[in-house]
């Protein structure tokens, strides 16, 4: 299962980057998650549908991601957890890649710690945990 799982989020990682190059696929990236999903972080909980409106804002999140000068995720590693037969935990440790406003590159290393659950032959994202990104943003200068 760990070679599955470990394909899935290449997947995941080939969409982000190719949709950070204009190329957004929405029902892909709107397939590796579950009907209703949760995420966690410092900003509190949210759960949502995946529906018309998740695929909305698909795209409009990876505009942002472009308007503040990401041009690249990669995996840099993955630490999977098997809770269940059909329930995995999975850290990853991801590196963002931005261009600062005078042309250099700048790179932040994070995790995210991704709930998976293996559903008729598929993985399916149904919860995630992640850092505080707007805050790292603001300490990098990306955002105000």
């Amino acid at each position: 299962m760990e070679s599955s799982i470990y394909d899935f989020f290449a997947a995941y990682e080939q969409r982000f980057n190719a949709a950070l190059k204009g190329d957004t696929d929405v029902e892909g990236t709107a397939s590796a998650f579950a009907p209703f999903f949760v995420e966690a972080s410092p900003a509190g909980v949210h759960g949502g549908s995946n529906d018309s409106e998740f695929r909305k804002k698909i795209p409009q999140g990876m505009d942002f991601y472009r308007s503040i000068g990401t041009y690249s995720m990669e995996v840099l590693s993955q630490d999977v957890t098997q809770l269940d037969n059909l329930h995995f935990m999975v850290k990853i440790h991801w590196k963002a890649t931005y261009k600062n406003k005078d042309n250099s590159d700048l790179e932040i290393e994070f995790d995210v710690i991704y709930f998976l659950q293996l559903r008729e032959g598929e993985l399916k994202i149904f919860a995630y945990i992640t850092g505080d990104e707007d805050k790292v943003m603001r300490q990098h200068g990306l955002i105000n």
